[in-house]
């Protein structure tokens, strides 16, 4: 499945510093995966629209069941706000009956480090999961 590259909302200021959340998500069925990745997109849409929003992608491995997602805002305050505004909210409720294993991660970078890559999000995860253990 394709995934959703990055994408910018709204430029950070520059000089500023961004708030980054990368997420690492495995379904524990083929179903809950599909039923993920259906989701994804209103959500990734939901991000584009959100205050405070400064980039957004996923990385869909549907048939492995795993899903990354890396985010950065203008603040922890931002990222919560969405996290905590729907459809989001209820579509993490729901995907907690079918997730095998979550993990996630923050930490701060400069704004001209947009866009994010993928080799630091997935280092940072498998750091937290070790750590998580």
């Amino acid at each position: 499945m394709p995934d959703i590259p990055w994408s910018t909302p709204t430029p950070a200021a520059p000089g500023a510093e961004v708030h980054v959340m990368a997420s690492r998500f495995e379904t524990a069925t083929l179903t809950g995966a599909v039923r993920f990745f259906l989701k994804s997109p209103g959500i990734i849409r939901q991000i584009r629209k959100a205050p405070g929003a400064h980039g957004v992608a996923l990385r869909a491995r549907v048939l492995r069941r795993t899903f990354l997602t890396l985010s950065a805002w203008e603040d922890r305050d931002a990222l919560y706000r969405f996290a905590r505004s729907e459809p989001h909210r209820s579509s993490a409720r729901a995907a907690a009956a079918y997730m095998k294993e979550s993990v996630l991660t923050e930490w701060t970078v400069p704004a001209t480090e947009l866009p994010l890559g993928w080799d630091e999000a997935e280092r940072r995860l498998a750091e937290q999961q070790q750590a998580d253990r």
